[in-house]
């Protein structure tokens, strides 16, 4: 799944858990934005296509901070 957060970080990985306060996922790719010449969608599609670059074995992410959730399968190539 893709989580789009209100900063420059978003994740991929698998949907692990969810609990009051964070979502978790596991073989999480953490990325951030600003540090990337691709942009945010290039790089969503990229990892649906090529797979997910782990760097996380696992992550939570603050629900507070999260604006969107999607499945890497529904993401649109273009």
């Amino acid at each position: 799944m893709v989580v789009d957060t209100d900063s420059d970080l978003y994740y991929i990985g698998a949907l692990a858990g969810v609990d009051a306060s964070f979502v978790t996922l596991e073989g999480a790719d953490v990325h951030h934005a600003r540090e990337s010449t691709s942009t945010r969608e290039a790089y969503i599609m990229d990892s649906k296509k090529y797979g997910v670059r782990e760097n996380r074995k696992a992550v939570k992410v603050l629900l507070a901070r999260i604006v969107s959730i999607s499945l890497l399968e529904d993401v649109v190539e273009y």
